[in-house]
């Protein structure tokens, strides 16, 4: 097999980039933002980062949902002034902005991760504490079952659009 003069440069290139990105992650290794120095508009990575924090912040108390809310709809906002004609990014978009009265209700039914640790002091508050955390038990487990399915999919949906095979020879 035979090389060109692109495809050595282009070896060089992406070796070049390789060693730059090693150097960057043994700086920082939980730097995420790096994707989006390479290509800042690579719509799947700001889709992926949205997520993410839309996720985070329903898992936050609710002083630190905002902040994860904000940064997820300035995610998504960005991902679809890029693919503006992608629903999925339309559908991230909307589901953020409605983040926080969701992650409100969550917590105003008792659902929240720090709400359902607490206990009483007497021997009656904790049993029924006990009897409501098992019957939070089952809500919270399927709400979060119900919201990682949705997000499998999501991704899953996302990668195989992302990962369309080439066309055949013709």
């Amino acid at each position: 097999m035979e090389f060109s003069q692109d495809d050595v440069d282009r070896l060089l290139l992406s070796e070049h980039n390789r060693k730059t990105a090693e150097q960057n992650y043994a700086k920082n290794p939980l730097d995420a933002d790096e994707a989006l120095l390479i290509d800042p508009t690579k719509h799947y990575t700001l889709w992926c980062l949205g997520n993410a924090n839309t996720s985070c912040a329903f898992l936050a108390s609710a002083s630190d949902a905002k902040v994860y809310f904000d940064k997820a709809v300035e995610y998504f906002q960005k991902a679809l002034e890029v693919d503006p004609e992608n629903g999925l990014y339309q559908q991230s978009l909307q589901i953020a902005l409605k983040g926080p009265e969701l992650h409100m209700e969550i917590q105003k039914q008792g659902l929240g991760l720090g709400q359902m640790s607490q206990g009483g002091s007497s021997a009656s508050s904790k049993e029924q504490v006990s009897k409501k955390k098992r019957s939070n038990d089952f809500k919270y487990y399927d709400i979060l079952g119900w919201v990682i399915l949705a997000a499998g999919i999501v991704a899953w949906v996302g990668m195989a659009k992302s990962h369309v095979p080439p066309s055949p020879p013709s």
